[in-house]
């Protein structure tokens, strides 16, 4: 007896066979997402709470990872925060780079008073204040903190003084001495607004100051 198959019906699949799927995630993929989970976690509880008040087992329990994920990835909590740290500080230095180097001021100097005045604006966002400006130095040590923020900014602020030594705004000073002591008075700067957000005005008048001191004569 001939038995075919009712039109208009294809093959049928039996119970076992797989059924097709989308394309799977690498194993470096999904280690990948498993850092950034854990990143994106801790980023949102520290800027909550603080380092000191958030413990592991919320970080992985909000990251949807187990423990042993964040040992892994990071051997701990205080590794994790440098990571953050490192993050928001490259995010940071990013955004003020746009305006410093998209300034449509012709004045390099100008451009670079226009970049402190923007690194200050970051300076007052949650996330800085706490993480950055808070937990960042108490638990990687001073040294270290400011290793990361050299790597992150210290290159935006030789460019900017070259420009406007060049341009003849700013005395030929030594751009790397010169970056690195502008560096710290920026540091200084976060440091006072993090204890008095209110004080800003007078930090402000005062790094600009500062920063119109580098200035030729007739330059200002």
């Amino acid at each position: 007896m001939n038995v075919n198959p009712k039109p208009g019906r294809g093959p049928q699949r039996g119970k076992g066979a797989p059924r097709p799927r989308g394309p799977r995630r690498t194993q470096e993929e999904r280690s990948e997402g498993t850092r950034q989970a854990l990143m994106n976690a801790a980023r949102r509880l520290f800027t909550e709470r603080g380092y000191d008040a958030v413990g592991t087992e919320e970080i992985v329990r909000a990251a949807g990872v187990t423990r042993g994920a964040l040992y892994h990835h990071f051997g701990g909590k205080a590794e994790l925060l440098e990571a953050v740290y490192e993050r928001l500080e490259a995010e940071s230095t990013e955004r003020v780079a746009r305006v410093v180097l998209g300034s449509e001021l012709e004045s390099p100097l100008e451009a670079m008073k226009a970049g402190a005045e923007a690194f200050l604006d970051e300076c007052a966002e949650p996330e800085l204040q706490r993480i950055v400006l808070h937990d960042a130095p108490a638990v990687l040590g001073w040294d270290r903190w400011r290793e990361i923020a050299a790597a992150n900014g210290l290159g935006l602020i030789e460019a900017s003084l070259a420009a406007a030594i060049e341009a003849g705004e700013i005395r030929p000073l030594p751009v790397k001495q010169a970056a690195h002591l502008l560096l710290g008075a920026l540091d200084e700067a976060a440091m006072l607004i993090a204890r008095a957000p209110a004080r800003r005005a007078e930090v402000s008048a005062v790094l600009l100051a500062l920063l119109d001191g580098f200035a030729l004569r007739g330059a200002v």
